[in-house]
């Protein structure tokens, strides 16, 4: 028996100790979120460098191959559970199709909101550090609500839908830090469901929608959003049109291969066409975020962390670019599907009652012989 904690049945169930490990991490990842926050807003320029030029490029590769992890310390998921750590959410339920049409909601979250980059946010540290406070009111507000991870980190959150195209062939399976036990918040959960994709539950329409806009249309989307560059604001409705022109034209032109694709090889090669198409998106970002964040990028100074042009030639970029491509296709589509899921799920809370119950009828018994 772990020091401190029942034994579970179904699940790994954290010690004292671990809890406060993962504790620590937790509030060290949530106090540079908060720096960089306070950069955005006061410092924009550092903030923008931070976020953009480096937080955001490596989250991708961290979503593909620690996407437990990135479960376990995200800070606004952190932001989200503070309320039901501390005893004050009022622990609502979402039913299958509520939780449904929040994930469609954050699917079309992640469409609107990454164009709009190039209209504000990417030169804009005062927006971001805008936007970024109103998914922390969001985020809170869902967990004062609504039973753990529902309403926020497996529903309204626009970079869940990600977190499940890019997961699905993840590392390892680490315990979870978050949820002491099991309360089936959200059936199936994507934290514990072994090998989970966009198109793992397809009970209602607004799954399908959601899958269908993240497998077939993410690629597209992608490509698109590269080949648009940044403004220092766009006030107009033709300059809105423009961010958002070419990527939701990617879209639709992958969306109708994928389609495509899905007719010919039916259902026994879906799984594999998923993996290659969540391969395609992310090796896509990689082939032009390498090139902008050191100066080869195709608009100049748009998302360039370090300008090393005239330092190094054009060929060892674009060899750097071909490793990620290849990397990832290998990672996600031709490495063997490991089938672990992001965490491990602790013991049901039902089970942890049982136990109770258990041994307070055992001492009951005791007593009495006594």
């Amino acid at each position: 028996m772990i020091k401190g904690h029942l034994p579970f049945k179904s699940g790994i169930q954290l010690s004292d100790r671990s809890i406060l490990i993962w504790r620590v991490i937790q509030g060290l990842v949530w106090l540079a979120g908060t720096v960089i926050l306070f950069c955005l807003i006061f410092f924009p320029a550092i903030g923008i460098i931070l976020f953009w030029n480096i937080l955001i490029p490596i989250a991708p590769f961290l979503l593909v191959v620690f996407t437990g992890v990135w479960r376990n310390v995200c800070p606004m998921a952190t932001n989200a559970l503070l309320p039901r750590h501390w005893g004050i959410s009022k622990r609502k339920r979402l039913s299958t199709d509520q939780i449904a049409q929040l994930n469609l909601v954050a699917v079309l979250a992640l469409y609107i909101l990454i164009p709009l980059r190039h209209a504000f946010f990417n030169a804009n540290g005062l927006a971001t550090g805008i936007l970024i406070l109103s998914m922390v009111a969001m985020s809170v507000t869902a967990g004062f609500f609504y039973e753990w991870k529902s309403a926020w980190c497996s529903g309204l959150c626009p970079v869940y839908p990600v977190e499940k195209l890019y997961g699905s062939n993840t590392l390892l399976s680490i315990p979870n830090a978050h949820c002491g036990e099991c309360r089936n918040c959200v059936i199936p959960c994507p934290d514990s469901t072994p090998g989970i994709t966009p198109f793992t539950v397809k009970k209602t329409v607004y799954h399908k929608i959601s899958g269908y806009l993240m497998v077939g249309g993410f690629p597209g989307f992608v490509w698109g959003w590269f080949h648009v560059p940044d403004h220092e604001s766009s006030s107009t409705l033709e300059q809105l049109f423009q961010v958002y022109k070419l990527p939701l034209f990617g879209t639709f032109v992958t969306l109708v291969l994928y389609e495509a694709l899905r007719a010919v090889f039916a259902k026994r090669g879906e799984e594999k066409l998923i993996s290659i198409f969540a391969a395609s998106a992310v090796a896509c970002y990689y082939w032009y975020r390498i090139p902008s964040l050191i100066g080869f990028g195709l608009y100049e100074n748009d998302g360039m962390l370090i300008n090393l042009k005239n330092s190094i030639p054009a060929w060892i970029v674009f060899i750097a670019a071909c490793c990620s491509t290849l990397f990832f296709f290998w990672w996600i589509v031709f490495r063997q599907t490991t089938k672990k899921s992001w965490v491990i799920r602790p013991g049901f809370a039902f089970e942890r009652v049982e136990k109770e119950n258990t041994l307070f009828s055992s001492k009951i018994k005791q007593a009495i012989k006594l």
